[in-house]
């Protein structure tokens, strides 16, 4: 179960979400050489995977549909107070990534044959990507 390929409303949009990324390459028909977003519970679990530079420690903390490129280039978003805690708070960490072909828009039926676990809540909606910025020792860069 904790390496299932699910299909979820996320706190951006529906999405595949999964603790093993090749399994997203597969669904997505994309490169496995592309990094995803690594979403997680709380700012404890982010100190697990990285070091956040001190001077961003708040706005990352504080930061709500925002995602994080950090130093070593790995992305992290913290999601907290959402529906899609009620997956989060039981595995932690999840890979995440929009639930589409690469490059492709959103098509339901695509994602529902490719999806191991299909997880339906009230509010399934397809909204505004999170915003990205890209964190350095000192500086902050926004990317999308």
């Amino acid at each position: 179960m904790k390496e299932s390929l699910f299909l979820t409303p996320t706190d951006t949009t529906i999405g595949f979400v999964s603790q093993n990324s090749s399994k997203i390459d597969r669904a997505k028909k994309r490169k496995p050489n592309k990094h995803y977003i690594c979403v997680v519970d709380s700012f404890k679990t982010l100190k697990s995977f990285t070091r956040v530079p001190t001077t961003h420690k708040n706005r990352v903390r504080r930061a709500k549909k925002t995602t994080f490129i950090m130093p070593n280039g790995l992305s992290f978003r913290v999601v907290k107070a959402t529906e899609h805690n009620l997956l989060l708070d039981r595995l932690h960490w999840l890979y995440s990534s929009s639930a589409n072909l690469s490059g492709a828009k959103y098509d339901e039926e695509y994602a529902r044959d490719r999806a191991e676990v299909i997880v339906t809540l009230p509010k399934a909606k397809n909204a505004k990507a999170s915003t990205i910025y890209h964190l350095g020792q000192k500086n902050l860069k926004v990317i999308r």
